[in-house]
């Protein structure tokens, strides 16, 4: 008998028909022991498939076709594991035969999460051409990489936490290591011992970690199995490669202007995350505008241990609540992404925490102006990663006029701050920017 493959699977295309009917003929072509012809195995639609994933083995490739994103071989397998979809079964374990899973395009913004969650790679492969308006096969492409660290879509990342891409770069005696949140555009590097990089990692806890391809075994004698890794070929991690790539995108000559000048292994390791964005398929990446040093004596810095039996961020036990849970009241995900930072780097100077402890002080003693001041924050909402799409080209109408709500609360805060009599408010004034027309 011949197997249909599961109504959840089917599409309207003859594409996707046309996989179907391939797959019922190997079928029968197996169950009365006939040899498959090679051109029922070697369709267009199967080579296609075949040529695009070639490029990135590594990835579960969402494969449109027609009004379905299907999966093909272990890809099937891993991806009806993950998303408890329907899997066509292998056929005897026939060679010849194509696992099928699939789910339809319109619940990508469902399933695409799931996959990032389970720490898989994700390639989006799109038809980049209408199928009624040709008799060809459908030109197809990928659109775009999603990975753990590289995310722009709300549904994957989390709003009141950062989403940080790391690189490491390991040394004989020390390492560099840089932190890129694509989505707010947030670029950070830092070297030293491989103890204070340890520090770094667990403190700004990035959701994907990059490093040399050949030294897989001294990252992780080094700094544990806890992160989602990546490994990267050999030739990205020189510091020509590193510097040419870093002064092309900032379109500057030197790097000292970001004062990193002379921090050969953070270089390497910030270029080699802005290489790794372009074979993730993001090349509109304007919105990185700098790269900003981690100033090792300005923190007290935690290790893992100190910040688990803390609880900061995670409680021990199961149903407990953490450090951050009690007291993070911040009105934005901005405001808790930064409150997150803080936690995570104490400051070590006296003068930076007293001029903090003075704007609480003043917002306190003066409830009229916080109260103001709280009711523009709600409208401003997540800025920083709404002017993040801008910059990419994937920001929609209502965050268009969200823009327009932001940008006109900032105003009324920056006048709030420079009418306080408070020097650190008015600093803060002079940094905001409402963009009159």
């Amino acid at each position: 008998m011949i197997r249909r493959p599961p109504r959840s699977t089917l599409s309207s295309s003859s594409a996707a028909s046309d996989v179907y009917k391939r797959q019922a003929l190997i079928l029968a072509f197996k169950e009365i022991n006939l040899a498959v012809p090679s051109n029922i195995a070697d369709t267009p639609l199967m080579n296609q498939y075949t040529s695009i994933k070639a490029k990135h083995p590594d990835a579960i490739l969402l494969f449109r076709v027609g009004d379905f994103y299907e999966t093909f071989d272990e890809d099937a397998v891993k991806a009806s594991e993950i998303l408890g979809i329907t899997l066509t079964k292998r056929a005897n374990g026939a060679a010849s035969f194509v696992d099928l899973a699939g789910f339809p395009y319109h619940a990508l913004d469902t399933y695409l999460p799931r996959l990032v969650r389970a720490g898989q790679r994700v390639a989006i492969c799109e038809q980049l051409e209408d199928p009624r308006l040709t008799k060809k096969l459908v030109k197809r492409g990928i659109t775009e990489m999603v990975t753990p660290g590289v995310s722009l879509n709300d549904n994957v990342l989390e709003h009141r936490e950062n989403n940080f891409l790391a690189c490491v770069h390991i040394d004989k005696t020390a390492a560099g290591v840089a932190f890129l949140d694509i989505s707010t555009g947030e670029f950070l590097t830092a070297e030293g011992s491989f103890e204070y990089i340890d520090k770094l990692l667990n403190n700004f806890s990035p959701k994907e970690v990059l490093f040399e391809r050949g030294k897989q075994k001294s990252f992780h004698a080094l700094f544990g199995h806890k992160f989602f890794t990546y490994k990267l070929d050999d030739w990205i991690f020189t510091e020509d490669s590193a510097h040419d790539k870093l002064t092309r995108h900032f379109e500057t000559l030197s790097l000292k202007g970001f004062g990193i000048s002379g921090m050969k292994l953070g270089i390497v390791a910030a270029g080699a995350i802005l290489q790794y964005l372009d074979v993730t398929q993001h090349h509109q990446v304007k919105h990185i505008t700098s790269l900003a040093r981690i100033e090792e004596d300005h923190y007290v810095w935690l290790d893992k241990f100190t910040i688990r039996n803390l609880e900061l961020f995670q409680p021990i036990q199961e149903g407990g609540k953490a450090f951050i849970d009690i007291i993070d009241k911040t009105l934005s995900p901005m405001g808790s992404r930064l409150l997150k930072r803080w936690i995570a780097l104490p400051l070590k100077d006296i003068h930076p925490i007293n001029e903090r402890l003075d704007v609480v002080g003043y917002f306190i003693q003066n409830p009229e102006p916080r109260a103001e001041v709280e009711e523009q924050i709600k409208n401003i909402g997540d800025l920083e990663r709404i002017i993040s799409k801008v910059a990419v080209g994937r920001i929609t109408p209502r965050e268009v006029i969200h823009i327009k709500n932001a940008l006109s609360a900032i105003n009324p805060v920056k006048e709030l701050c420079n009418s306080s009599g408070e020097p650190v408010l008015k600093r803060i004034a002079e940094q905001l920017n409402p963009c009159p027309i």
